[in-house]
């Protein structure tokens, strides 16, 4: 996953995976979702980012499920 800031254009570009864009769907006026060949969300395009998320406060955190003892 990477996300990118392009901050002369206000976009926040944030791919979920490397798979074929086939179809790029409006949500709304300023947010777009690419698709693969089977329907899955492959980026998302935010324009405007600053109305929509809170750029200055990014985090990520990757929660681990221990693995019972056997």
């Amino acid at each position: 996953m990477k996300v990118r800031y392009f901050a002369d254009t206000d976009t926040l570009y944030v791919e979920i995976s490397n798979k074929e864009v086939v179809e790029t769907r409006d949500l709304n006026e300023n947010t777009l979702l690419d698709l693969d060949a089977e329907g899955n969300l492959v980026s998302i395009t935010l324009e405007h980012a600053h109305e929509t998320v809170n750029l200055l406060d990014f985090s990520f955190q990757q929660i681990i499920t221990p693995q019972p003892q056997l």
